[in-house]
């Protein structure tokens, strides 16, 4: 079964961290109503949705993403770049312990999880503001005992390196060219997102489907045109805070299922 685990919206999410947009008022009771419909969306395509307390000390906690990265046989507690937001991971750990050994990024590492995307056996991890080569390289040591292949990746012009690409399926990636290069995933087949839809290259793919912001329209069109299973909701209060479809939940494989 998947486990898609959530965490409420802060009361101070208009507090967040920003580092590429200006900030503008966030409706933090539409977020919540916005954040309810998310879950809907996971729990449609399957998954069964853990809902985490938020907590006010932190305005970023419900971007559950960025606290921790999972694969088959670990569950990596990140070290996350903002100073405010080192303490998020600790919520997970409980919840993650029962699904998969834990490990951890320690300093001077840092290391979001919006910065990591695994596609298959190939870990690209993204080289931000968030994210520094010392994460990186803690990340590598824990999972390529596994099997696993790291990458680092530049990123400039966006938060994270999921806000510039993701994965539709383990052969095609969906990115933004303007924020990272597509000679990074030589091998793939790369989809460019409409240049008015830059922010649409966040999709997460959940089970057999892949969900995806309602407000990019042209990036739908592109998506079902290749027959994708599509997912929408509306995220724009998110959008805000430079978060995604992908922010919000850590979808894993449940231990036993």
């Amino acid at each position: 079964m998947l486990l898609a685990v959530t965490r409420d919206v802060s009361p101070t999410l208009t507090d967040c961290e920003l580092t590429f947009l200006d900030r503008e008022p966030v409706d933090v009771g539409r977020a919540r109503e916005q954040q309810a419909e998310y879950r809907r969306l996971l729990e449609a395509c399957g998954a069964r949705v853990v809902a985490l307390p938020a907590d006010p000390a932190f305005p970023d906690c419900c971007f559950v993403e960025d606290a921790a990265v999972v694969v088959g046989e670990v569950a990596v507690l990140t070290r996350p770049g903002a100073e405010s937001r080192r303490r998020e991971p600790e919520a997970l750990e409980k919840v993650l312990a029962q699904h998969r050994p834990l490990a951890r990024i320690e300093s001077p590492g840092t290391l979001d999880g919006g910065d990591v995307l695994v596609v298959g056996r190939r870990v690209f991890v993204g080289r931000t503001q968030r994210t520094n080569e010392a994460g990186a390289d803690a990340l590598r040591r824990i999972l390529s005992p596994f099997g696993y292949e790291v990458v680092a990746v530049p990123v400039s012009g966006c938060l994270h390196l999921k806000t510039a690409v993701t994965a539709v399926d383990d052969q095609t990636l969906l990115l933004n060219p303007e924020w990272v290069g597509r000679e990074r995933f030589a091998g793939y087949e790369t989809l460019a997102v409409p240049a008015e839809e830059p922010l649409a290259a966040d999709v997460l793919r959940i089970g057999g489907a892949v969900a995806m912001h309602a407000g990019f329209p042209r990036t739908r069109d592109l998506l079902a045109a290749r027959g994708v299973d599509l997912h929408t909701v509306d995220l724009s209060e998110f959008l805000k805070t430079e978060a995604g479809v992908t922010c919000l939940s850590v979808v894993i494989e449940a231990a036993g299922a």
